[in-house]
């Protein structure tokens, strides 16, 4: 294992126990090994449901986890379309159109297993073009350095919607995170996403200058991953372009 992964991996097991320690977890607990929820996350999705950025957005992408429920469920309430990443994208994106989902099944539609009974599954081809990212973290440093939960999904999706056009560079990336979660510097590698604007229970973190993002695929880091189905479209795709 390498210096930054070995960092990495350290960084993430601070944060996880300090939350369990402190009882700033919830549900579902431990939060080790997980994007962890906790307590004041409706307070943060607040904060950013409050940017203009938000209001302008009429399509947003939320990764799955339940931290970031709250802002899935504002998307909705707000007439948002919302794409939704499959847990390790398994099974790619979901579109949720708030416009075909009863108003009384919103909050039950943002969890996980009420996205897959409101939301429909759609190729990458039927993505539409998305005004912003919200994404969980682990830990952030307030340069926009952040760490997931070690898989690089959060990456691969970022990377995903790059290649196949749905976003670009001046897509804003947000996030809903405790407090305790900002540390002084999360190393970054080349793949690695940053986030744009942070929002904790107590404030909100527009880092400036804006980080760099990835510009898509990475394909000699895929491993395994090449062999779920989201990637053998995208290469099919790819290979039409080309």
């Amino acid at each position: 294992m390498n210096t930054i992964k070995e960092l990495k991996k350290k960084i993430r097991e601070h944060i996880w126990s300090l939350m369990e320690k402190k009882n700033i977890a919830r549900f579902p607990r431990p939060v080790y090994g997980r994007i962890p929820n906790f307590v004041g996350a409706e307070q943060a999705a607040a904060k950013i449901r409050s940017l203009d950025i938000w209001g302008k957005a009429g399509v947003v992408k939320a990764n799955p986890d339940s931290p970031q429920k709250p802002l899935r469920y504002y998307a909705l309430i707000d007439g948002k379309k919302l794409v939704m990443a499959t847990p390790r994208l398994r099974e790619g994106f979901l579109l949720l159109d708030p416009s075909k989902i009863p108003s009384t099944k919103y909050g039950y539609a943002s969890t996980i297993r009420g996205a897959f009974i409101y939301g429909k599954k759609i190729s990458l081809r039927e993505i539409p073009m998305i005004d912003l990212i919200i994404t969980g973290c682990v830990a952030v440093d307030r340069r926009g350095g952040r760490l997931g939960k070690g898989g690089g999904y959060a990456e691969l999706e970022y990377a995903i919607l790059r290649e196949i056009g749905s976003i670009d560079e001046q897509v804003y990336v947000v996030t809903t995170i405790h407090d305790i979660q900002i540390v002084d510097h999360v190393p970054l590698e080349p793949h690695d996403l940053t986030v744009d604007i942070m929002a904790t229970p107590t404030r909100i973190y527009i880092v400036k200058p804006r980080p760099p993002k990835p510009k898509g695929i990475i394909w000699e880091l895929l491993g395994e991953k090449r062999k779920l189905g989201v990637f053998r479209e995208l290469e099919s795709i790819v290979k039409e372009r080309s």
